[in-house]
């Protein structure tokens, strides 16, 4: 998706952001991802985000097993900032708006702030090929990506617009399916840590093809 600003390397991001813990929420470079915000301090974000111009917020999952204060978890260390491309205001309080991510971050410290949302000092450096559009994508096992996404909506009793998915580049492919996977956020961080496309497209398919075999072994009921 185009965006307004072009970001070209670190520096032309800042080191300290907004940060919204969300458990299971998976956002990669130039992948979108929709956002309900209602809760007031996350409003607030927002609105900072908007009035200081840059337009970002840090996407990252809170580590809820080593977490001994459930109402201030600890977060892991790996995320993703985004920048607001869409925004709409509900008319009852909240805002329906979508992120599109930029570059994954390394937390280097979380600040204490007066704000009520979150704020960290971040280091885009570990991830310098987040900045370069479809890097790796010819390391890419495509036929077995596909081959396990055409089981896996077999297994759930699921469609999908195939004409999308063929003309698809590989970037855009990975990252939406895993964006959009079911697996739990241990899972999704290793999709977000993954060192490179091929590496992230590998974790995919192998944890699609473990959580088939549960399946078929536990004769569990597809996905609703």
């Amino acid at each position: 998706m185009p965006i307004n600003a072009e970001y070209r390397g670190p520096i032309e991001l800042p080191e300290i952001i907004p940060v919204f813990p969300l458990a299971g929420a998976l956002l990669l470079p130039r992948g979108q991802m929709p956002l309900n915000i209602f809760e007031q301090r996350y409003l607030a974000m927002v609105d900072d985000a908007l009035r200081d111009g840059h337009r970002l917020i840090g996407m990252i999952q809170p580590d809820v097993t080593h977490s001994p204060n459930e109402d201030d978890p600890v977060l892991f260390r790996v995320g993703c900032v985004g920048r607001i491309t869409q925004l709409a205001e509900s008319g009852d309080g909240r805002y329906i708006l979508e992120l599109t991510g930029i570059a994954r971050f390394r937390v280097v410290e979380e600040l204490t702030v007066q704000t009520p949302y979150r704020q960290c000092k971040v280091d885009y450096f570990p991830f310098l090929d987040d900045f370069t559009a479809r890097k790796g994508e010819d390391a890419v096992d495509r036929e077995a990506l596909l081959v396990a996404l055409a089981e896996f909506l077999k297994a759930n009793n699921l469609s999908v617009d195939w004409n999308g998915v063929e003309t698809a580049p590989n970037e855009a492919l990975v990252n939406a399916l895993a964006m959009m996977s079911p697996y739990g956020p241990a899972e999704k961080q290793a999709m977000l840590e993954a060192p490179d496309l091929k590496t992230r497209a590998e974790i995919l398919i192998a944890v699609t093809e473990m959580d088939l075999a549960k399946k078929r072994t536990s004769g569990d009921p597809p996905l609703q």
